[in-house]
């Protein structure tokens, strides 16, 4: 059940955009309806309309029981970020908080790429596999005996802390060079534009040529236990077996 619905959940192309949808498009909206429709000053439109991607952030932490490292990162600079700049009330320092986040946790994700485990990897590893027991097998094999595996790996988490950081630098020039109210729907634009430029890279070079490895490894494997499964012999056997025959 588990994997059919990972592979569901794959196969719905707008669960994709969900979380570009809660994290630009709600708040971009909100600030509008409040600054224009509920007369809001603009530092208060941009502290409460950075509310709900804060929430959804929170509440994937809790409905997943695990601590997702980029996840918490997130919450941690929006909290901050939003405070100091409340703090100030320049609605400049508000926009520019928004690239701030964007550039800690593209730093971040940049110097996880020397570690074992680098941040992007969360979310790529149930999009290679297809959440499958199979799949998740067959990565966690190429993890520990292929560097052109973990090449890829890490090549995905450097191209998006790239994109991120290159998102921060347009958006501060733009926060404090550009007027507020243009600056909030441009901000998402290019937030957008960072997105899909990380996900069409990052997928065509890296993501792609992972999948296509993790289910040739995973075929690989079925097809050996076939075999000795048609044999009778245990797998130890049946390889001490035809290790006999070739001699």
């Amino acid at each position: 059940m588990a994997e059919s619905a990972a592979e569901g959940e794959r196969g719905n192309p707008l669960a994709s955009f969900v979380p570009l949808i809660v994290d630009a498009g709600i708040p971009m909206a909100s600030y509008y309806l409040l600054s224009d429709g509920f007369g809001f000053s603009t530092v208060a439109a941009l502290g409460w309309s950075s509310v709900v991607p804060a929430l959804r952030t929170v509440w994937g932490l809790v409905r997943s029981r695990s601590v997702n490292g980029l996840a918490l990162l997130m919450l941690v600079v929006n909290a901050v970020g939003l405070a100091l700049s409340a703090v100030a009330g320049d609605p400049r320092l508000m926009m520019a908080k928004d690239s701030g986040v964007s550039s800690v946790v593209g730093i971040a994700i940049l110097l996880s790429v020397r570690t074992r485990r680098p941040l992007m990897t969360a979310g790529l590893k149930p999009w290679v596999t297809k959440g499958s027991a199979a799949g998740n097998a067959a990565w966690d094999r190429l993890t520990a005996g292929s560097e052109r595996f973990r090449r890829a790996e890490r090549r995905f988490s450097a191209i998006w802390g790239t994109a991120l950081l290159t998102e921060c630098v347009v958006k501060v020039i733009g926060a404090y060079t550009v007027p507020v109210d243009t600056m909030v729907w441009l901000g998402t634009v290019l937030t957008v534009v960072a997105i899909l430029a990380a996900m069409v890279i990052a997928g065509g070079s890296c993501a792609e040529p992972m999948e296509k490895m993790v289910a040739a490894e995973a075929e690989r494997t079925a097809d050996a236990g076939g075999a000795d499964a048609g044999s009778g012999l245990p797998v130890g056997a049946a390889a001490g077996s035809a290790a006999a025959v070739a001699s």
